[in-house]
């Protein structure tokens, strides 16, 4: 080889490692684990994702922040946080950040209010894309010329959630106004959009978020959901495990109805949000159709 040959050659190296250093890798804290997940698919290799609540087996309920996190935040450049008094703890670690951070914040982009909403949003599947759409602003606005790439990702994410859209549409046909009950309201809104009727009392469910135990009232009511065979399936949340909601999946076991685990983080075993919503949504139909199979 030449040694303008070479000279061309050593150019060109040095030309796409200067590209390779210079390109900014936004790094992103997302509080829980699932929008961390849909924002490492929009982002794609220009973002770098840290997800503060990963534990499987903890009760998001009970996280605690350390340094640590305040040191992952005051270095993100977007942070995701969901809203809605789910993760408040996000309130102190982001008044301690220098400011230099864009925050999406789910509820606020749901536009959900009141005085006790609901605050499990990813489960309101037909509305992720539009928290998906707010992550995508905040990646553009931390890194404009990745604009298009980030625009294309959001359009696959979009397109991504047609199994999960048509398993919702072929629950509302199968099972319109079907009984279930759940012990909190962790997958409400994935049941609101399939047109199931839950049948919880109210304050059963308010009581095991608020990690206490309901009144008697409320216990025998749900008690009476299973032993007089009022509802088709019962949604088990599988991170917050108490002697109550442990009776009241025996009690539902014991008594021939179907029983459902439902999660508030990604599991380990799954590897997109995706694909955790969809296996949920489909060992539903799966429960739901044995209750109807039933003689």
């Amino acid at each position: 080889m030449g040694v303008a040959a070479i000279a061309a050659t050593l150019n060109t190296l040095c030309e796409a490692t200067g590209a390779a250093t210079s390109r900014q890798v936004v790094h992103v804290v997302a509080a829980e684990n699932f929008w961390g997940n849909i924002a490492s698919q929009l982002g794609g290799h220009d973002v770098s994702v840290t997800s503060l609540i990963t534990n499987p087996n903890a009760d998001p309920h009970l996280f605690e922040t350390d340094a640590a996190d305040a040191a992952r935040l005051a270095q993100a450049r977007v942070v995701i946080e969901n809203g809605a008094g789910y993760d408040g703890w996000m309130t102190s670690l982001l008044s301690a950040d220098s400011g230099n951070s864009t925050v999406v914040n789910a509820a606020k982009v749901l536009h959900v209010v009141g005085s006790d909403p609901n605050p499990h949003l990813w489960y309101d599947i037909p509305k992720v894309p539009k928290v998906a759409a707010a992550i995508t602003a905040a990646l553009t606005k931390a890194a404009p010329q990745d604009s298009s790439m980030f625009r294309r990702n959001l359009d696959r994410f979009d397109a991504s959630l047609a199994p999960l859209n048509a398993m919702l549409s072929q629950l509302r046909e199968h099972f319109s106004n079907a009984p279930v009950a759940y012990t909190e309201r962790v997958p409400g809104y994935a049941l609101t959009a399939a047109h199931l009727s839950v049948k919880t009392p109210p304050g059963f469910a308010r009581a095991i978020e608020d990690g206490e135990d309901p009144g008697p009232g409320d216990t025998s009511a749900m008690e009476q959901l299973f032993t007089k065979h009022q509802v088709d399936v019962l949604l088990y949340n599988v991170q917050t495990v108490t002697p109550v909601t442990t009776q009241i999946r025996s009690l539902a076991e014991r008594s021939g109805i179907g029983v459902v685990g439902v999660s508030e983080t990604m599991p380990l075993t799954d590897t997109t949000y995706q694909q955790w919503q969809l296996a949920q949504l489909t060992a539903l139909d799966h429960a739901l159709q044995g209750a109807t199979s039933k003689p």
